[in-house]
This record gives C-alpha cells, structure tokens and sequence, in this order.
C-alpha cells in the first residue's frame, strides 16, 4: 500500500489530471494506468498524448515518443518496483501539479466565506481576490478561481429565490386544501434551501394501483432554473399512453438523494412496490435501488443502451453496411430470452472476425427491458 500511495503521488506530477480525476480509489487508479501481462505490470507516463475516448470520432494525436515508464512486478500482491525510466523528452512543469484538478480543493472555511458573500452580493471575482490577499498570493491557493465558481453554481442550485421556499410551500398546502390525497414531501434546511421535494396527485396514486407494474424513472429529462434536475416517475396505461405516476425536484444525483426519493416514493404509494423498473446506466442509482426496492427487478433502458452502440461499433466499416440493421433486428424483433440469444448468437457468429469479442453482451429478459449478461 505504501508502494502504491508513493507511486500515485508521482503521477500526480506527471500525468495529466484527465487521466486521474476518473478514478478516486488508488487502486483504481493504478489498474487504470497499468497493462497488466502475467506476473508483471507496466505503467507507461506519457505526457504529449491527446487521447480520446470515442472511437467513432477520433482526434488526431501528438505523440513524442516519450520513454518514461515505470515496471512493476506484482509479487504475492504487492508491487515491487523493477525499472523507472523518469527521463522525459518534453518540458515538465511539477511546480504547476496544484492546478491539476486531483490537487485542487476548497476547504468547508473558504466555503462558507463564498456562501456567505454570495448571498450579500459580493461578486465572485471580489471574494476571490480577498482570498488571495489573505493568503498571500494565487500561488499559496491550493484552488482557482474557477473553483470557486462551480461551488457558487452548485450552492445557488440548492437555494431558492426570496420567498420561494414559502410559495413553493404555499402552493402544495392549497393543493392539499383541495384534495387530501395529494401527497407532497419537502427536504429543507434551516436556511430555506430547497434539497429535495416530491409530489404526486390524486390521479397518480390512483393510476398506480392498476397500472404499477413496470415503472420508469429518468433523470435526464430536464432541470429547472435553479439546475435542479426534473426526475419523474412514468407508467404505462392500457391504450400504451404513458402515465405520470409522481415527480420530483432534487438538488443532487447521489446515493443519499435517491434512497430519500425512493423511500418517499413507495411511502406514497403505501408501501407497494412496482415488479420492474427501468433506469439509465448510473452505478449509484442502481444500488439504491436494491437498498429500497428488495424485490423489484431493475433494467437498464433500451434507448440509453441503444445510444452507446454508434460510439462503441461506429467505426467498424462493416457497422453501416449490415451490422446494424442485424442488431437493430435482434433487439426489436426477440418475442423472448431463447428467440434473443439465438439472434445474437447468429450475430456474434457473423462478426466474430471483426473484433465483437469486446461488446457488451445483453439478454433480453421478457417485455420488460435488459440486463447484462
């Protein structure tokens, strides 16, 4: 372990933070950056590649051959460095590793100091400038100003206007004053900072009890004027029409945000939950599903799986001349697991001389989405 903080302290001078900053765990990060070949690892540290992620539109990419590496040998789990090449045949520049966002941090005083600020009307540029006198120059920050704007952007998502905790409030009173059975929940703070609030009418909670067999739920649908992000709750009715069966404003996608939705949700629709419900591919929301939802079936979405195929399959000559419509038929015209898993099996047997071993296998399970594999 030892081993392993001193090597990710280097790359934190060396390697470009994009490389980083997707991984937080350190082991995470060394399996990122190592090919691992029996008995041996080899880290290779190239500083001058643009590299992209999207093999349907590659970047050009400048290389200048660097030679810096380090090699590692994994003996019974531990890393024993073997050869370190640390010779680079570009310009380095370690003192400016503190702008690399895996360096960067604005500490709970600093940001208080911002809160507060903002909400007298000091402008961002005066309050930051007031840092850096205080700490003696932008070279004794360990952020930028930059930094300070995104938590500015991201606290203002959490407050509402004047007055509008109180209207918003105001409103879902008079909606209840109406009809009791409107069911609304409000997560506020002390400060009047809206963090979450769900709400469902009569006519959702009623639409639930016959048609709360498979359940969507997307948060990318939309985000209001504060940024916070729209997450409905949709159903389907017996002409195919799609039913809104509760909706949602929440000020943040984590765990802590969805078990409280979720919990809220099924409170609201008196403890029942649906069979089946259909997410996006996000890690988080898919264990806070099983944390609350015990015996309900979770699937992925056809349409954000669909989406990824043209990135993943797009640059392959033969994706446009055949492989997709064979895909696409497939998916669309499986009637059930064993009809699937013989047309993909007859797909994989066409494509297997052009490198599908890769793709992400999925297995249809009944009309109600997929799942991996």
């Amino acid at each position: 372990m030892v081993i392993m903080e001193s090597i990710l302290g280097k790359l934190k001078h060396y390697v470009h933070p994009l490389q980083l900053m997707k991984l937080g765990r350190i082991d995470q990060i060394l399996k990122k950056l190592m090919i691992v070949v029996p008995g041996h690892v080899r880290m290779l540290m190239s500083m001058a590649r643009n590299r992209t992620f999207n093999v349907a539109n590659p970047r050009l990419t400048g290389k200048t051959e660097c030679k810096a590496k380090i090699n590692a040998l994994n003996s019974y789990g531990k890393l024993q460095l073997t050869t370190v090449h640390n010779v680079h045949n570009h310009g380095l520049s370690p003192k400016k590793s503190r702008f690399f966002r895996c360096n960067r941090e604005v500490s709970e005083a600093v940001k208080r100091v911002l809160d507060t600020n903002d909400q007298a009307g000091v402008r961002l540029n005066k309050s930051f400038g007031s840092l850096v006198v205080g700490a003696g120059g932008f070279e004794n920050l360990p952020f930028l100003e930059k930094d300070c704007r995104n938590y500015i952007d991201k606290a203002r998502h959490l407050r509402l206007g004047a007055g509008g905790a109180g209207a918003l409030r105001e409103y879902f009173c008079r909606m209840q004053y109406k009809n009791p059975r409107f069911f609304v929940l409000m997560d506020l703070d002390d400060d009047g900072r809206l963090k979450n609030v769900f709400w469902a009418d009569p006519c959702s909670r009623a639409a639930y009890q016959y048609f709360g067999d498979v359940v969507t739920f997307d948060t990318t649908y939309l985000t209001n004027k504060y940024g916070m992000p729209f997450a409905p709750f949709v159903g389907v009715n017996h002409h195919g029409q799609s039913i809104l069966l509760g909706a949602s404003l929440i000020s943040r996608e984590n765990t802590e945000t969805f078990v409280w939705l979720f919990q809220t949700w099924l409170q609201c629709m008196d403890g029942i939950a649906p069979k089946a419900i259909i997410t996006d591919q996000d890690r988080a929301m898919k264990n806070d599903i099983t944390i609350v939802f015990l015996t309900t079936r979770h699937r992925f979405c056809l349409w954000h799986i669909l989406k990824k195929v043209p990135e993943k399959l797009g640059s392959y000559g033969s994706y446009k001349t055949g492989m997709k419509n064979d895909l696409m038929k497939c998916v669309y015209d499986s009637q059930s697991v064993e009809e699937f898993e013989t047309s993909w099996d007859k797909l994989i047997t066409r494509t297997i001389c052009m490198k599908m071993r890769g793709c992400k296998v999925y297995t249809l399970s009944g009309s109600i989405g997929f799942q991996h594999s």
